[in-house]
């Protein structure tokens, strides 16, 4: 029984427990919104993690992607990203590799941090596909099933599936005058073998039985937004919406079999629309958390994107997204590094925190206040331990020594605080 049928029985998990006293709501409260699926708990019943809450009312999770290339294979490397991103603040880690040995890769994953696990089966496929010395719009249907049926044996706890692009979508997409066409690697797989094999989707055709997979394991439904833009010009298009319409639907009957699922999102969307993105979102799918990769807020910023995906982090999770997915400074260039990870998964936490505080949530705003005091009264052991990456803050302490405890070097003895300290 998954824990969406578990919560419209009105029965109180270990798991909902858990979260709830996490996030600071009552339990009766947390599994209402569970059995409204407005909140999913990402856990495989193969298992054994601590649960995380994602959703309507509770603080901004992150999500760090990691893994393998047909180019980089690293798994010490990978499983290093893996804890550093745990380290710093990731509520969970999505393991994308699409190297020859993926599946080595992500059994050591799974072994390695103690927060929920996602993938997207349809690399697997492919990289089988490509082994068999066959291109991708050669893949068979069994294959993509195959692996989403072991990933989910193995206690994979999220899947981003690609089940909203169907036949008529990708007609459509042909006809439209979209600047970057598709630039979802998932989509892009679908959308190809859609086109040559003249068929429909398999992950669409066949949701029935992802659905029954997926409440036999209790694995929560990520449904990926394969036509997602790929740069400014292309955001809130046509495809983008419809895709999300079907998206709508295929929440509806996960939520109607106790099936736990949300749904992703762009991408890259100007600010002035970010907003919007998140309503339609919530109203077409029946408020399922929403997952969104950035938003990135500028195409003119490589090397800086885990900045442009930061402003649009916080403006999309103000308006309603619940799961930020980092972007590193690596993103369209390269593999991320150990620090292009750690400054990925930093940055997404400054925009999930200065969300959450405009949101209202009070743990939010309780540890601003701590900041405050300890600034105040020069507490530089307690900054260093609220700030989110303390170390870096304690390095630039010691750059520039000073004697007294009661200033830095950036005021001295002209410190603001320091003068006025006892007359304010």
């Amino acid at each position: 029984m998954t824990r969406m049928k578990e919560a419209k029985k009105g029965n109180i998990t270990e798991e909902a427990k858990i979260v709830a006293k996490n996030e600071n709501i009552s339990p009766e409260k947390l599994i209402g919104l569970i059995a409204n699926g407005k909140v999913v708990i990402p856990k495989n019943i193969n298992r054994d993690t601590k649960p995380c809450g994602i959703g309507e009312g509770l603080k901004t999770k992150i999500n760090a992607n990691l893994g393998s290339s047909s180019k980089m294979e690293d798994l010490p490397l990978e499983i290093q990203k893996a804890k550093v991103a745990v380290e710093y603040g990731a509520d969970a880690v999505m393991d994308l590799s699409t190297g020859p040995n993926l599946n080595k890769f992500r059994k050591e994953i799974i072994s390695a941090v103690d927060v929920p696990i996602g993938t997207v089966p349809i690399y697997e496929a492919g990289v089988a596909t490509q082994s068999k010395g066959k291109s991708i719009i050669e893949m068979e249907e069994e294959d993509i099933f195959k692996a989403i049926e072991n990933q989910a044996k193995e206690g994979i706890d999220f899947m981003t599936l690609h089940c909203g692009i169907n036949k008529d979508l990708v007609e459509k997409l042909q006809r439209a005058k979209r600047t970057m066409g598709i630039v979802s690697r998932g989509g892009t797989f679908l959308a190809s073998w859609i086109l040559h094999n003249e068929k429909e989707n398999p992950l669409f055709e066949n949701y029935d039985y992802i659905l029954e997979i997926a409440y036999e394991y209790d694995i929560t439904l990520s449904l990926g937004d394969g036509l997602r833009p790929g740069c400014l010009q292309d955001a809130t298009d046509i495809a983008q919406i419809q895709e999300l319409v079907n998206l709508g639907t295929l929440v509806k009957r996960a939520q109607d079999k106790s099936v736990q699922s949300m749904v992703e999102g762009p991408g890259h969307v100007p600010m002035n629309q970010i907003a919007t993105n998140m309503e339609i979102q919530k109203t077409l799918c029946y408020g399922a958390p929403f997952y969104v990769l950035g938003p990135i807020v500028t195409d003119l910023a490589p090397g800086y994107d885990h900045i442009t995906s930061a402003i649009g982090g916080a403006i999309a999770a103000q308006s309603g997204a619940n799961f930020l997915c980092y972007v590193t400074p690596a993103e369209h260039l390269s593999i991320p590094n150990l620090d292009d990870v750690r400054e990925g998964v930093i940055a997404s936490k400054i925009a999930a925190q200065a969300a959450d505080v405009a949101k209202g949530l009070p743990s939010a705003m309780e540890k601003e206040k701590e900041m405050a005091n300890a600034r105040k009264n020069f507490d530089w052991e307690k900054q260093f331990e609220l700030a989110f990456n303390g170390e870096k803050c304690k390095k630039y302490r010691e750059s520039y020594p000073v004697e007294e405890e009661d200033m830095c070097s950036m005021c001295g003895e002209y410190c603001a605080i320091r003068i006025a300290k006892d007359d304010f």
